[in-house]
């Protein structure tokens, strides 16, 4: 018969399986989203929006799993981190998952209207921002600090990226003023990848605090909050 530290970890071990399920239907639901909105495939859209209400039962099953644990074993310091920390980190993958149902409803948009997407390179950085989600829970996963740095590296990367496609819109719409509504949502979609890249931030900065027990992150440690105006 297991002791009781033994249960309490694989109890821990098996609430993290199911938060890398939930990362990773997401992050599928992200890859599909992106090319419904590249290719203007309804049918992909329509799939997406179906996927999301499983990922939104899965954030229920595992916040009731952590609360379980948190109401029957009364975890403290490192364990009460990671318990804690799930719980917060759910709440980024179903948001993911919402901006993944965001952006194909708006490839709904462009199918009804007969639209092109190929203003801006979206697959370049809706794989920017798929990256670094998967990144995160890599870094959640191997416990690895070292990446924490490298995806905020990376959303500023995604950030360069989204200035410079949404000033490519912004002169298209410019140019062809008849077409405003249709270029309107692509740069809605382009903001919603870029959100999707500051979750992942948010996941990596929720890692650091779990392994550290230190808020902000590396860069905040140092003063370089990314997230800080000006920055």
């Amino acid at each position: 018969m297991n002791n009781p530290r033994q249960a309490f970890d694989e109890d821990l071990q098996h609430l993290q399986e199911e938060l890398i399920s939930m990362a990773t239907a997401t992050e599928k639901m992200v890859a599909d989203a992106a090319e419904s909105l590249v290719k203007v495939d309804l049918a992909l859209a329509n799939q997406v929006i179906i996927a999301d209400e499983k990922i939104d039962q899965m954030e229920v099953d595992i916040e009731r799993h952590c609360l379980r644990i948190i109401g029957l074993q009364q975890p403290t310091g490192g364990d009460l981190r990671v318990v804690s920390t799930c719980l917060k980190i759910i709440t980024d993958i179903e948001r993911v998952g919402d901006l993944a149902v965001d952006i194909a409803k708006l490839a709904r948009k462009l199918h009804h209207a007969m639209a092109k997407s190929d203003l801006i390179d979206f697959g370049k950085i809706a794989g920017q921002a798929r990256q670094l989600f998967r990144l995160a829970i890599e870094c959640f996963v191997k416990r690895d600090l070292d990446r924490v740095a490298q995806i905020l590296r990376g959303d500023d990367e995604v950030d360069e990226s989204y200035h410079v496609m949404r000033s490519q819109i912004h002169e298209w719409m410019r140019k062809h003023p008849d077409q405003d509504v249709n270029a309107s949502w692509l740069l809605l979609a382009l903001h919603h990848i870029e959100r999707i890249a500051d979750h992942a931030t948010n996941i990596a900065e929720r890692v650091y605090f779990m392994e550290t027990g230190r808020l902000g992150g590396p860069q905040r440690q140092m003063g370089l909050d990314h997230n800080e105006p000006g920055s």
